[in-house]
């Protein structure tokens, strides 16, 4: 058999050298018909030993035939009278087996570029210090784009849908463009089947209204309509949680935003990619922000009463006493609570994800304890200079009949 180096050596004459064939034999001391083959051949010559065939094949007829009816390798070893081992009796069945069993492709879920982003809320096993001496474990809103699977999360304080559409505003603002579709699951804050039929919630239905895009709801108890999403849960549990301690709701998104900008620099098997090679495709099919942001957060109007404290879920948050019996607007967003008396803020409170919290302004208090000494003392002045008549005595002797000397 020819070696690879004669073989080498000579295309090399020939082609380089431009050694005629007859040359190149008297040169290497071969024949003229192996120069030609060497020539001929596109690849280098390898050994090929020959088949030397299986204990199988004596018996694939009968493996064929079983075939047909679908069973299984064991049954089959059991009607051939098979003694030998199983293994290479499988192994042929499984090479046998796809002649004989309809083809049955499995689809592959695309999508095209701003198509859609699947959401969902995961909720953290991890406690997260939110003040008060407390410690909570608030969800964490998650988006993913199909198209580009850049990863977006950020915790919330609640799931109620004020906070829910203040995370997604947060989130797509981030993003710079709005996916034309959201895929949710049946979130009481986003909306729920009813009679058959996907209900939105007025709040949702007005965001996404604001936004210009479609919500698409899935049905209960399908999960596996967006597998994006739940796999991204399971990765930010298994690859950003582990090994970490969060100081505050603030620092927990802190070092989430730092994860993510690692996360969508990786590999992503699926697509072959990273997310942030995707991304600038992804974004210039979205719907652009609309120009005016929607309206946000937890909002109420109230007089302020004698008691300046105004209530946002379960914690009371001071206004400045010169608000007393005057309407106020209170506006809660994911970070801060905001009251305003006609167009004038009269509070700015950090929001508190603890709940059942007084938060009090120092010098809301300081003016309201300046104010309350001021009205103290006009009442004393006023105590002061009223003359009030006092009525005698002896008045009081006369009506019930009593002589002061006879009882002297």
């Amino acid at each position: 058999m020819l070696s690879v180096e004669d073989w080498a050596e000579i295309r090399r004459l020939h082609r380089s050298e431009q050694m005629p064939i007859k040359a190149i034999a008297r040169r290497l001391g071969i024949s003229k018909n192996t120069v030609r083959r060497a020539l001929a051949a596109s690849e280098p010559p390898k050994y090929v030993r020959k088949p030397a065939g299986s204990v199988v094949d004596a018996v694939e007829p009968q493996i064929r035939a079983l075939l047909a009816s679908g069973m299984p390798a064991t049954v089959i070893a059991e009607r051939i009278g098979w003694t030998r081992g199983l293994t290479v009796l499988k192994d042929r069945v499984r090479a046998l087996r796809p002649q004989y069993q309809p083809v049955d492709p499995v689809s592959r879920t695309t999508y095209q570029p701003g198509e859609l982003a699947q959401c969902d809320l995961w909720f953290p096993p991890a406690d997260v210090p939110v003040g008060g001496g407390q410690v909570a474990r608030p969800p964490v809103l998650v988006m993913v784009s199909g198209y580009s699977r850049w990863l977006m999360a950020r915790m919330i304080p609640s799931r109620q849908a004020h906070d829910l559409i203040a995370g997604h505003w947060a989130l797509l603002s981030g993003l710079g463009a709005v996916p034309r579709a959201l895929v949710w699951d049946n979130e009481p804050a986003v909306g729920s089947w009813k009679a058959g039929r996907p209900a939105l919630s007025r709040e949702f239905e007005s965001f996404r209204g604001t936004l210009g895009v479609k919500v698409v709801q899935l049905r209960p108890r399908d999960p596996e309509s967006k597998g994006l999403v739940e796999r991204a849960n399971g990765y930010l549990e298994t690859s950003f949680l582990p090994g970490r301690v969060f100081a505050s709701p603030r620092d927990f998104n802190d070092q989430l935003t730092d994860w993510l900008t690692l996360a969508n620099g990786r590999h992503h098997r699926r697509i072959e990619c990273r997310p942030v090679d995707r991304l600038g495709a992804d974004q210039a099919a979205m719907v652009a922000l609309p120009p005016v942001a929607p309206v946000l957060g937890w909002r109420h109007q109230v007089r302020l009463g004698r008691d300046h404290w105004v209530r946002v879920e379960t914690c009371d948050y001071s206004v400045h006493p010169a608000a007393i019996g005057r309407l106020v607007d209170v506006v809660a967003d994911l970070d801060n609570v905001t009251v305003t008396c006609a167009g004038q803020p009269v509070a700015r409170h950090e929001r508190s994800w603890a709940p059942h919290q007084t938060i009090t302004d120092p010098a809301h208090a300081e003016e309201a304890a300046r104010l309350r000494r001021a009205h103290l003392g006009i009442v004393r002045q006023r105590g002061a200079t009223t003359e009030v008549e006092q009525r005698s005595l002896a008045n009081y002797d006369r009506i019930f009949g009593v002589d002061i000397e006879e009882v002297a």
